[in-house]
């Protein structure tokens, strides 16, 4: 096969591993210099793997489903700003196609949200009670391709002005959901702003923690122990000032820790990463959030004071490996994003990819 793109100046495979010049042959990433006559177009700069969104919800929007049409754009966007992988952390329609459209972006699926009825944002969840959940959770897995999404806390209206953030589900429901997404060959995932739900996810084997705002030191430790990361969301916690305000004249209670957590988002995340806790980025685009915010959320993260190098890997070869997915080995599939600067300098070099390039076909994006 004849090469399609010769890259040049830094190839950064990962933390031990960087290179002065790659090709791409067949859709593969190669180093070694191929035979023959060489003359394809050369990109010089920064290459790294194809960045990761980590929660990212293609197909969603604020009031449900959106068309295919819609949910192809939010791809697009997503890969134009450099993220080649995404992990669904819960849709409402299937989205097994999009896997299927070569010019967009792989996609790790988690299946349907899942959450008691009127316990999360209407329209979007598999609304199931507590005694179905394990059974829905399996059926979740089967659905989704590696993960299933569980709402794990979420204010309870029913207390009326005491409302506050409360667990969905007991410990031994959460251990037995659990317990049958492993025996389905997948990974549980939860959404959990609350301190109260944490020792019921840890305890019950959870893999993964979404936003992780109530997490205490012992959590932090007890996470970082047993090798568990957290996609802490920092965009969407931003808007907790302002679900505070909307919701204080009714749920006072709810409102205040919001905006505690909002308040104390930088050192809590700073405090994760101290503790040893592996930190990926997520958007949570989809609802408040849009689409190809990838460079704004790792941004976040730098404020926090992680260290960008750290940041990087983390959006890159660190999530790869975490989903099981190849990252810029010898005859890996070539998904590449390229920068004029190398962002582990300067954190903001993530908002301008110079080109991307996608099983192997080089898209230029400035």
């Amino acid at each position: 096969m004849e090469a399609t793109a010769h890259l040049t100046g830094r190839i950064i495979a990962d933390a031990e591993h960087t290179y002065p010049e790659a090709w791409i042959v067949g859709g593969q990433v190669t180093f070694e210099r191929p035979r023959g006559r060489i003359d394809v177009p050369t990109l010089h700069g920064f290459a790294f793997p194809g960045l990761v969104d980590m929660h990212c919800h293609i197909g969603v929007s604020a009031s449900g489903a959106v068309t295919r049409e819609v949910a192809r754009a939010q791809a697009v966007r997503n890969r134009d700003a450099g993220v080649l992988l995404i992990r669904d952390a819960g849709s409402v329609d299937d989205t097994a196609w999009v896997d299927e459209e070569p010019a967009l972006p792989r996609l790790v699926r988690a299946g349907r949200f899942l959450a008691r009825p009127k316990r999360y944002l209407p329209g979007l969840a598999r609304e199931v009670e507590p005694p179905q959940l394990a059974v829905a959770a399996a059926e979740e897995a089967r659905r989704g391709s590696g993960w299933v999404k569980l709402i794990a806390d979420w204010i309870d209206r029913a207390a009326g002005s005491e409302s506050d953030l409360a667990p969905l589900w007991d410990t031994e429901v959460l251990r037995a959901a659990c317990e049958r997404v492993h025996a389905a060959g997948a990974r549980a995932t939860a959404h959990t702003f609350a301190t109260e739900a944490m020792d019921g996810l840890l305890d019950a084997g959870i893999d993964c923690i979404e936003h992780g705002t109530g997490m205490t030191g012992a959590h932090m430790e007890r996470a970082a122990a047993s090798g568990i990361p957290v996609v802490p969301t920092l965009l969407q916690v931003g808007n907790f000032e302002t679900f505070a305000a909307q919701g204080e004249q009714k749920f006072p209670r709810y409102a205040a820790r919001m905006r505690d957590m909002h308040q104390r988002r930088y050192t809590h995340v700073r405090a994760m990463w101290e503790a040893g806790v592996q930190i990926f980025l997520g958007t949570d685009a989809g609802s408040t959030i849009g689409h190809g915010m990838i460079a704004a959320e790792a941004e976040e993260l730098v404020r926090a004071h992680i260290p960008a190098p750290d940041v990087v890997a983390a959006a890159t070869w660190r999530a790869r490996e975490f989903l099981g997915v190849e990252s810029l080995g010898e005859g890996a599939s070539a998904d590449v994003v390229i920068f004029d600067e190398d962002p582990r300098v300067d954190i903001r070099a993530l908002s301008h990819p110079r080109a991307v390039i996608l099983r192997g076909t080089v898209r230029d994006v400035r």
